[in-house]
């Protein structure tokens, strides 16, 4: 109840993301209950339907990794002063956080469910009723209890994540009550990123040159792929989530260099700060939009009709990607809101800290712009027919 009126509260674009978490659960419970009616409809395929199950796993995913970011974000579940004498320490915000998305991501899966029922058919007096009822085995009764099994699949999933994201860490000896605001640590996953990324793109050679590997299916009438070409596929985006931090850190530090200005430093100073908080994010959107760049040079002149649920599958990995950098954008502004004012109290310009804004994102565009055209470059070569 209190989880409720928490999220009754909420300031009205807290409300949009979490609607937004919403909608990204019900399409991607969409997706698994048309896996379910390809199933019943095709009862002697179980491989097929397998694999479409296994190509959920892509969107569940981008959803989860954004129902965290929102989690991450939302004010009414950060610890403040004061909650702990009423009850609500570190430990209870965090189940409160973990109750808020699960029940965002149900009723999204309550919604897919309907939809679905429509589709079929079993609900009436709506437009479209029963639009799909060949694609979702009408005629055939659904098992319930195994829909409902898949559509728990997201609340599940992502609570457990951001309860799991979010947890009070304990403090150690002598550390202070609260965080110093100094020149953050350098993340350190880049050696990690930057060797996940060669691997990737080497195991896609090598398995584009490899005989007798059977293609796996994509969805939506692609041609098959390597089952090796895909795992380097998915090491080079493994690779660039990694190593996102280090390079937005060192981003900053390079805009730093060389004798620089107020706006340079601040600019700097700023992104190295931020490096953790929007670092993965850009490298998992950067990762996104390599595939994509890929699938397109790929495909280019001979594209085939991917259908209505794969376009769906893509425009969910596309939108999660795209909305958690956006929430994660907007949680960083929030971090240094104190230090904005502050800098205004004191005298500085405006103009000038909407340089600092201006030159931040004309430096991570001049990195990873470059970077995601290079990767995709070098994932399209091993799928590009000899």
């Amino acid at each position: 109840m209190l989880s409720l009126r928490l999220a009754r509260g909420a300031h009205p674009l807290v409300q949009l993301r979490r609607l937004l978490v919403a909608a990204a659960s019900g399409g991607t419970g969409f997706l698994l209950l048309c896996t379910l009616g390809h199933a019943m409809g095709h009862p002697d395929a179980s491989g097929g339907s397998l694999l479409r199950l296994a190509w959920c796993a892509i969107p569940l995913a981008a959803t989860v990794y954004f129902a965290v970011a929102v989690a991450r974000s939302d004010p009414g579940t950060k610890p403040r002063s004061g909650l702990s004498a009423v009850g609500l320490g570190p430990a209870r915000l965090t189940l409160l956080s973990a109750i808020s998305t699960a029940i965002a991501c149900t009723l999204g899966s309550m919604l897919a469910l309907l939809f679905f029922l429509h589709l079929r058919g079993d609900l009436s007096g709506l437009p479209f009723d029963g639009a799909a009822r060949d694609l979702l085995a009408a005629s055939k009764p659904l098992p319930l209890a195994a829909a409902l099994t898949l559509l728990t699949f997201v609340p599940v999933a992502a609570s457990a994540a951001s309860a799991v994201v979010l947890r009070p860490r304990p403090k150690k000896a002598g550390e202070p009550e609260e965080e110093q605001r100094e020149p953050s640590p350098a993340p350190t996953g880049l050696p990690w990123g930057i060797a996940l990324l060669a691997a990737g793109l080497a195991v896609e050679t090598y398995a584009s040159h490899a005989r007798g590997d059977r293609g796996f299916p994509m969805p939506g009438g692609l041609g098959g792929s390597s089952s090796g070409v895909l795992a380097g596929w998915a090491l080079t985006a493994l690779g660039l989530a990694l190593a996102g931090p280090a390079l937005t850190y060192h981003c900053g530090r390079a805009l730093q260099a060389v004798r620089p200005g107020a706006v340079r430093l601040l600019a700097g100073r700023v992104l190295q700060e931020e490096a953790r908080r929007i670092g993965a994010p850009i490298g998992v959107l950067c990762a996104v939009a390599s595939g994509t760049y890929a699938a397109v040079a790929l495909y280019a002149g001979r594209g085939p009709d991917l259908g209505p649920l794969s376009t769906l599958g893509s425009v969910l990995v596309v939108g999660c990607a795209v909305a958690t950098l956006a929430t994660a954008s907007v949680e960083a502004r929030q971090a240094r809101k104190d230090t904005h004012s502050a800098l205004l109290r004191l005298g500085a310009p405006a103009t000038m800290l909407r340089g600092a804004v201006a030159l931040r994102a004309g430096a991570l565009f001049a990195l990873f712009v470059p970077l995601t055209w290079a990767v995709a470059e070098l994932s399209a070569i091993p799928l590009l027919p000899r």
